[in-house]
């Protein structure tokens, strides 16, 4: 018997990079999910943002996120970062831009592996990266009447 290394399915996939976007109307949890469908992965792990009613104390009422033009290309280049240090099967990301409310969903991720642990590992790396490095900014709108601009994803 081969080892488990050795069967094709446990390496990455040639384009793993299925799905990735800024999107100014709804996300889909379905699509993301189905973008990530790989017979040969054995863990997929999803990871969803969603637009909370507070932020440092404050009660949040709505906000609105603005991009870059450079947004998408830099969310591919993440992409292609965590798929060439994990044995990613396939990988989406899509955020929302434009005006939001309480409850809606801001950021869909979600990756395949060939295992759960690395199927988690790639789908916090991806997350993460994206937050810290996309030039996406959130303009978040508060029940007092302040406003206030976060550098965020």
């Amino acid at each position: 018997m081969a080892t488990t290394n050795d069967h094709p399915g446990e390496q990455a996939a040639q384009d793993p990079i299925k799905l990735i976007g800024i999107r100014d109307s709804a996300l889909s949890l379905d699509e993301v999910f189905q973008a990530v469908g790989d017979d040969a992965a054995g863990g997929t792990a999803l990871f969803v943002g969603t637009v909370r009613n507070h932020d440092g104390g404050a009660d949040v009422d709505e906000l609105g996120y603005s991009c870059h033009p450079s947004a998408e290309a830099e969310m591919r280049r993440i992409a292609e970062k965590v798929a060439a240090e994990f044995p990613v099967r396939a990988l989406a990301a899509v955020h929302r831009v434009g005006d939001l409310r309480v409850g809606d969903l801001a950021v869909v991720v979600a990756v395949s592996c060939p295992h759960r642990g690395e199927a988690f590992e790639a789908c916090r790396k991806l997350i993460d990266d994206l937050k810290h490095e996309v030039p996406i900014w959130k303009h978040q709108r508060f029940s007092d009447g302040a406003e206030e601009w976060v550098g965020a994803c």
